[in-house]
């Protein structure tokens, strides 16, 4: 683990050690010389590990209804399938992130894409919700590899040629996202019309042989580490108490009751808990002492948290409202998502190339509110051009927070955890997932009707605002330079 402070928000330099490519590493920890070339052979695979997450998002967002129909399940029992990959991603990727670091990013791909594979194939023959449940927990799990691999991946080649400027690569990685959350809902509820919703779970299985070949072709490999047990440096003591605090938080938020407030007892008992563990382990599963000697850093994951709140509302609880409200089809709910999606390829592009994230932030702030406001005057009799005009408005703030966030721990972080910093990002945006499907299943318990898609609107207008206050406040941004 290293010593060094944390970097302050754009004047430090980094200092990590060489390349993992065999040739080009640098075992004295010295940066490459000025105009180096970015190894593009790696961008494909780190594109494709990077997507895999978000395309089995925008997918399920229009089978949930669906798959409601074909298990006798109400939205308060599918919002599971969508908790359920956000919990192990969300639990996953700080592990994930912390062996990158350690271990190098090609193995834990490679793993990553086999559990993506495994999971496609659980779910096309899942013959009921649990098993389905199941089979998304694994999904979650495989998943965690290809974003922290690629930030790792692009910190270490920034070391290997000298050069610092990675607005090009950054923007392809969130443009692909986009891109891909734009194919997601279409290319849902075209499966779901063809082959239905287990069509959606059998794509994962060409995803996944894609993954593997294009991993094993391609990334670097690195030698075995001879830094002691990985037993030892994933300190599992804090990783069972982290897994403990998340589960009982998930099922206070999903079983929202008086009843269910031991819950949120045992949550705080286990964070208080894995606070005292993480301060005290020599190698932390998530080391609180870098983290609160790094403000910026902790305030950007803030900032993620409540975007994908509203973000995650939207994309999950909106569409469902659409189908079952509304009266469309899935096909139909998915074409409905397009608008929001190109505009954000549009304003991802645009403006990815220019310096400065405060101001990015604040108009995607800005932009959930409006959107969510909007929501307010739907109902069931809205004509579709209206539930376009809110999603077009939706792409705003959809193309501007994600690369404002990455952009952050891009800089903010110590990048020699830059695996583990990145894996924290897409942490604190599961968490927000988690927290929105639970507000999605306590506005509609049953059914997805107008009245619960309004009381969901204002959930959301409530993390908008927060999101906005955590960002004009924070001066650090200013100085921020990606």
């Amino acid at each position: 683990m290293s010593d060094d402070k944390p970097r302050a928000a754009a004047d430090a330099t980094p200092h990590t050690g060489g390349s993992e490519r065999g040739g080009s590493a640098r075992g004295d920890g010295a940066r490459g010389e000025p105009g180096g070339r970015f190894d593009r052979c790696l961008i494909p695979p780190m594109i494709l590990g990077s997507v895999l997450n978000p395309i089995n998002s925008t997918i399920i967002a229009v089978a949930l209804v669906p798959i409601g129909v074909a298990l006798g399940a109400p939205p308060s029992e599918t919002a599971w399938l969508v908790s359920a990959l956000y919990f192990a991603t969300a639990l996953g990727q700080p592990v994930v992130g912390r062996l990158i670091d350690l271990f190098g990013s090609r193995r834990l791909f490679l793993i990553g894409a086999a559990l993506v594979g495994v999971a496609g194939v659980v779910g096309m023959y899942a013959p009921n919700l649990g098993v389905l449940i199941a089979a998304r927990v694994v999904l979650g799990f495989g998943t965690c590899a290809g974003y922290p691999a690629a930030m790792s991946l692009l910190r270490r080649e920034a070391d290997r040629t000298g050069n610092d400027n990675p607005r090009g690569v950054l923007t392809t990685l969130a443009v692909a996202t986009q891109t891909v959350a734009v194919i997601g809902p279409a290319l849902g509820g075209l499966l779901i019309g063809v082959g239905g919703w287990r069509a959606t779970f059998a794509l994962n299985i060409p995803l996944a042989a894609g993954a593997l070949i294009l991993g094993a072709l391609r990334l670097p490999k690195t030698p075995p580490s001879s830094r002691g047990g990985i037993a030892a440096r994933l300190d599992l003591p804090g990783a069972g108490l982290f897994t403990v605090m998340l589960m009982a938080l998930l099922l206070f938020l999903m079983n929202l009751s008086l009843g269910s407030l031991y819950l949120l007892a045992i949550a705080a008992a286990a964070a208080a808990a894995f606070v005292w563990r993480e301060l005290r382990a020599p190698e932390p599963f998530i080391d609180l002492r870098v983290l609160g000697g790094n403000r910026p850093l902790l305030a950007t994951y803030a900032r993620a948290l409540v975007a994908y709140v509203v973000a995650y509302a939207f994309l999950f609880g909106f569409t469902q409202w659409v189908e079952e409200g509304r009266g469309l089809s899935a096909s139909q709910a998915g074409l409905v998502q397009l608008p929001m999606f190109l505009l954000a390829i549009v304003v991802s592009t645009l403006t990815g190339r220019r310096e400065g994230v405060w101001g990015k932030l604040v108009v995607g702030a800005v932009g959930q509110i409006v959107a969510c406001v909007l929501m307010l005057f739907l109902n069931a009799s809205s004509p579709v051009w209206m539930l376009l005009v809110v999603a077009l408005v939706f792409g705003v703030p959809q193309g501007l927070n994600n690369l404002g966030l990455q952009n952050s721990v891009y800089r903010q972080a110590d990048p020699e955890r830059m695996g583990a910093s990145s894996g924290l990002l897409r942490t604190f945006s599961y968490m927000g997932s988690m927290v929105a499907s639970a507000a999605s299943a306590f506005a509609f318990g049953r059914h997805a009707d107008t009245g619960g898609m309004h009381v969901l609107a204002w959930v959301m207008i409530g993390a908008a605002t927060l999101f906005l206050l955590i960002t004009v406040v924070d001066r650090s941004l200013g100085r921020l330079v990606v």
